[in-house]
């Protein structure tokens, strides 16, 4: 593996010592900064990334455990060489024990000491080069589960679509709910997966409206009890379309199809849950589609305005809809208006 211009930096108060290391490792077309002083060479290696340190240990005025470790206080995996007497095995143990990486005997034999120095240099290139690949990997999975994701949410999108097709309608209802959804998750103290499956779980959430006839879906004006019956059934067909999806998103507009026409107090459909047995996206859900509902324009009936449909909510609270979580709408009742005014 190709070595040259890898940079050392040498550390002795000894002249001598200095210029000898400096002609074995520049004969091996290496660069090297060499330093007398340790303060000096610790605020150099501040500036300059080097790829080895090659210290000597037992020379005037120098500490060179203590060099070492106040180098591997600030870098922990550039390598350190030290220059040890070849009779001083217990310096050598401490030296390894603190983060020396290998010990060069002292007197030093040439061929033994560029030796280490080029499998010391190959080694830490090779580590170099395998942490870079990791780095681009890494991007490469960044960018793979960014285009996943983007597909992901593009099916939630088209599926959400399917309904309001089925309704001839494109108002966009379906992601409406969903910023108000994720909103509320929020303030209810969901973390931003929770949120972010909210959000996208939504456009999905009526698509068992797909099983009800047209008769009965597109009928103008109120449907009649058999009628109601029927259209009850689309959070089952909903939840059995769903159902045994393995994504994230799919299994939570199951839930939420399910269960976004509970009632706190038992009395919803389709199977009575009550109070926070009933899932919490669920609950969310249930608030916030009722919400859009009520404010917007149907060819059967006028929006209703904002305050007449917080009152609702209001009234409606531990008995239609989580008590808790009606207060943190109305309690947040600007951020919910923006969310409708941008949405619109």
């Amino acid at each position: 593996m190709n070595i040259n211009e890898m940079r050392i930096l040498s550390l002795s108060t000894e002249i001598s010592p200095l210029i000898l290391i400096q002609e074995y490792t520049e004969s091996l077309s290496l660069n090297i900064d060499s330093f007398t002083q340790a303060k000096e060479a610790l605020s150099a290696s501040k500036e300059t990334n080097y790829d080895l340190v090659v210290v000597e240990h037992e020379t005037p005025k120098l500490d060179a455990l203590e060099f070492i470790r106040a180098f591997r206080h600030m870098h922990r995996e550039t390598p350190i060489l030290i220059l040890v007497d070849a009779n001083d095995i217990a310096v050598a143990e401490k030296a390894l024990k603190i983060g020396a990486f290998d010990i060069v005997s002292k007197p030093v034999s040439p061929i033994l000491f560029q030796a280490k120095l080029q499998n010391t240099l190959s080694l830490k290139k090779a580590e170099d080069l395998l942490n870079d690949k990791k780095v681009l990997l890494q991007e490469e999975i960044t960018n793979v589960t960014k285009v996943f994701k983007d597909s992901e949410h593009e099916l939630l999108e088209v599926l959400g679509k399917c309904t309001q097709y089925k309704e001839h309608k494109d108002d966009g209802h379906s992601l409406k709910i969903g910023h108000h959804a994720k909103a509320l998750a929020r303030l209810s103290g969901l973390n931003e997966k929770i949120q972010d499956v909210a959000f996208h779980a939504c456009q999905v959430y009526d698509l068992g409206k797909i099983g009800i006839s047209d008769k009965i879906l597109l009928k103008e004006g109120k449907l009649d009890e058999a009628e109601r019956e029927i259209m009850k059934t689309h959070s089952r067909i909903g939840f059995d379309i769903l159902k045994y999806t393995q994504n994230a998103y799919l299994k939570a507009g199951a839930v939420i199809s399910y269960s976004h026409h509970e009632k706190f107090d038992g009395s919803g459909y389709p199977i009575g849950l009550k109070g926070e047995t009933i899932p919490i996206l669920g609950r969310i859900v249930a608030i916030v589609d009722v919400f859009e509902a009520l404010t917007s324009q149907k060819t059967y009936k006028k929006a209703w305005s904002i305050e007449d449909a917080c009152q609702f909510l209001t009234n409606e609270k531990g008995k239609h809809f989580d008590p808790k979580l009606v207060d943190l709408f109305i309690e947040n009742l600007d951020e919910m208006k923006s969310i409708k005014n941008q949405a619109n």
